[in-house]
């Protein structure tokens, strides 16, 4: 990541509000399972949405106060905050093009489930788009970025069969089957591939005209 004062700035306001989301998210989801921290654990470490912006809350504060050690070179690379930028922009498409409304949410839930799903992807693209350098972005370190995400549904989908139960209703086996759960899993990860070949593209045309 560039290197100057507002670049700090960002990351600070950025990484603080993404913190205290998550914490919202936490303390909201104890008191729906009436206080049961193992459970709420659970629960909370099965959404991909959880889990990325925990991501993206690591990389910030590595970046921040971890900058000259191993960890937090390697999420000031850009190729590390490109892609945790399309893991959470997807987060973000995602649930307001399938999921938004499915439930209705008031209060502290609404106010949660828009930082997590709408401001944090937004401040990450801005990180992305002002403060990284991408002159060095490959068209194959795609592939690689994928790893991710495929983990995630693979874990969840054992997870699942497991516990019959699924975070998400477009990888739910019990009520689609395998076979549209795997196309839905495979539409995902075409997805995350095209979104990082468009972010390579762009990165490299923006850092051209510089």
């Amino acid at each position: 990541m560039k290197s100057h004062s507002f670049a700090r700035f960002y990351a600070v306001i950025s990484v603080l509000i993404i913190w205290f989301a998550l914490g919202l998210q936490f303390k909201l989801s104890l008191g729906l399972e009436d206080g049961d921290v193992v459970s709420t654990i659970k629960i909370y470490l099965s959404y991909f949405t959880v889990l990325t912006n925990i991501l993206c809350a690591v990389c910030l504060t590595a970046i921040l106060l971890f900058q000259n050690a191993a960890v937090g070179r390697f999420f000031s690379k850009s190729s590390t905050i490109t892609a945790i930028t399309i893991y959470i922009l997807v987060v973000g498409i995602i649930y307001n093009l399938s999921l938004r409304g499915l439930v209705e949410l008031n209060g502290w839930h609404a106010a949660a489930n828009e930082l997590l799903h709408v401001v944090s992807p937004l401040l990450f693209l801005g990180l992305w788009l002002f403060f990284v350098d991408k002159a060095h972005l490959n068209y194959r370190q795609a592939f690689g970025w994928l790893i991710y995400p495929l983990c995630y549904v693979i874990l969840t989908i054992i997870r699942g069969a497991i516990i019959n139960e699924y975070p998400y209703p477009f990888i739910n086996v019990v009520k689609l089957g395998y076979p549209k759960a795997i196309l839905n899993t495979v539409i995902i990860m075409l997805i995350f591939w095209l979104l990082s070949l468009l972010f390579i593209f762009i990165g490299k045309r923006l850092e051209s005209k510089n």
